[in-house]
């Protein structure tokens, strides 16, 4: 008997329906990192220690935020898999769950980072002006915590159910309102606060963001009231796994963050520069990985493995072409970026981090989107593992450079190539030839 997933687009148009996908996701995780570039040169023209604390400031948030991402990652994947199933009333449900937790879990977080900023910056080797730079904008910042985290998992919810026009409307409006408000709080004449204002801009935006984000869902999933304890469960014991893996995602990052601190203020806020525009090029692979997701989810769902798997070899080809691509205009973008996001003290040590950061795009590109391939599969127990491997790799590296040494900076970004490349590796190893027991294996079954 065929059900909806036989007759769904990407059975007979499998590249175009990706494709189709796949660009107004990019469009809407582009504007986020677009945004962290506007941020990073109105507050470049304050000098490098305001953006050494601008660079600490953000790691410290992203960090705390993407912990909780396992939220709308499991939700995308939840509704998904329950819409593969026809189960409406099973995606409601599990929408309405996950935007109370959101909500319940952001407040939690404003309270008690609020309670160790000064902490948490000190441990991303800030200190005297960075320190009290980073403070100040994170203390800011996290008023919008509930927003934060509220938007990740209407949005994942919205794209489980393969509307990714509503995110990116959403995501661009929020980050074109969030540069206005840049220009007129950092730098213009009318107010002038500097990294103050960079702060108040993103909570500003973000919370008319989760406004919206909210008045979309509700409408398209409605609210579900009743709270069953099993769901509740079954979405942190997923989580659980996503914590791990993010946090160890994170410490890396943190890790690298503080090293590059360590060795001076100028190779601190080149770090901030190349991080920004590594994790905007990243976000152009990123969104063929959301794609993915959904669409393996949906067809696992649906009791389709053999178009599940279609999708993610198709999904890794895209990345490894999306990743040259971004890597020819990182070449050629190179002065432009040193013009828009370095001061002139930080652009010496700059250069070899960036040929690095060039060279790995490609590698890049194909660990984002098998990471969401494995979203989508809800394969968490391996994602986590390999993310573990792969940090443990990652960070050996980190902590063998001397700051004091010659070319300091461009080893922390060697270790990225470490990173990065074993979580590539394992990626693509779950799906071909197979690593363990895959959900993507090849098995003799109806497509």
């Amino acid at each position: 008997m065929q059900t909806h997933a036989d007759n769904h687009a990407f059975v007979q148009r499998p590249y175009r329906t990706l494709i189709g996908l796949s660009i107004p996701i990019t469009l809407s995780l582009i504007a986020e990192p677009i945004t962290g570039m506007v941020d990073t040169a109105f507050v470049a023209q304050l000098g490098a220690v305001p953006l050494a604390a601008l660079g600490v400031g953000t790691t410290l948030l992203s960090t705390v935020f993407w912990i909780f991402n396992f939220l709308a990652i499991s939700v995308q994947t939840e509704v998904a898999q329950a819409l593969g199933r026809e189960d409406g009333e099973r995606a409601n449900a599990i929408t309405s769950l996950g935007l109370l937790l959101a909500f319940g879990f952001g407040l939690a977080l404003m309270l008690i980072v609020m309670i160790g900023a000064r902490w948490g910056s000190a441990l991303l080797g800030a200190s005297d002006g960075v320190l009290d730079g980073s403070v100040t904008y994170v203390n800011i910042r996290l008023l919008s915590a509930p927003a934060v985290l509220l938007t990740f998992v209407g949005l994942g919810a919205l794209r489980g159910k393969q509307d990714m026009r509503t995110p990116m409307v959403v995501s661009i409006a929020v980050n074109v309102l969030n540069v206005v408000l840049d220009w007129l709080l950092i730098v213009s004449p009318f107010f002038n606060l500097g990294i103050e204002g960079a702060a108040i801009a993103s909570a500003v935006s973000q919370w008319i963001g989760a406004i919206w984000t909210l008045v979309v869902v509700l409408r398209a999933f409605g609210f579900v009231p009743v709270v069953r304890w099993a769901d509740v469960s079954g979405l942190l014991r997923i989580g659980g796994d996503l914590f791990v893996r993010t946090g160890a995602l994170t410490f890396f990052i943190l890790l690298a963050t503080r090293v590059a601190n360590q060795i001076s203020p100028e190779a601190g806020a080149a770090h901030q520069a190349l991080r920004t525009v590594f994790l905007f090029c990243g976000f152009l692979s990123e969104g063929v990985g959301v794609a993915a997701q959904s669409l393996a989810g949906y067809f696992l769902g649906a009791g389709r493995p053999l178009q599940a798997r279609r999708a993610a070899i198709i999904a890794i080809r895209f990345a490894v072409g999306i990743g040259s691509v971004v890597a020819i205009g990182m070449l050629l973008g190179r002065e432009l970026v040193i013009a828009l996001f370095l001061p002139l003290e930080a652009v010496g040590v700059f250069n070899e981090a960036w040929i690095v950061a060039v060279l790995i795009q490609p590698i890049t590109a194909v660990a984002f989107v098998t990471d969401g391939i494995h979203w989508g599969t809800g394969d968490y127990a391996y994602i986590r593992n390999a993310m573990l491997l792969s940090t443990l790799g990652g960070t050996i590296c980190l902590l063998l450079i001397n700051p004091v040494a010659p070319l300091a900076f461009f080893w922390v970004w060697i270790a990225h190539v470490v990173w990065l490349t074993l979580r590539a590796i394992f990626g693509v190893g779950r799906i071909w030839p197979g690593i363990g027991e895959s959900p993507l294996q090849w098995v003799p079954t109806k497509a």
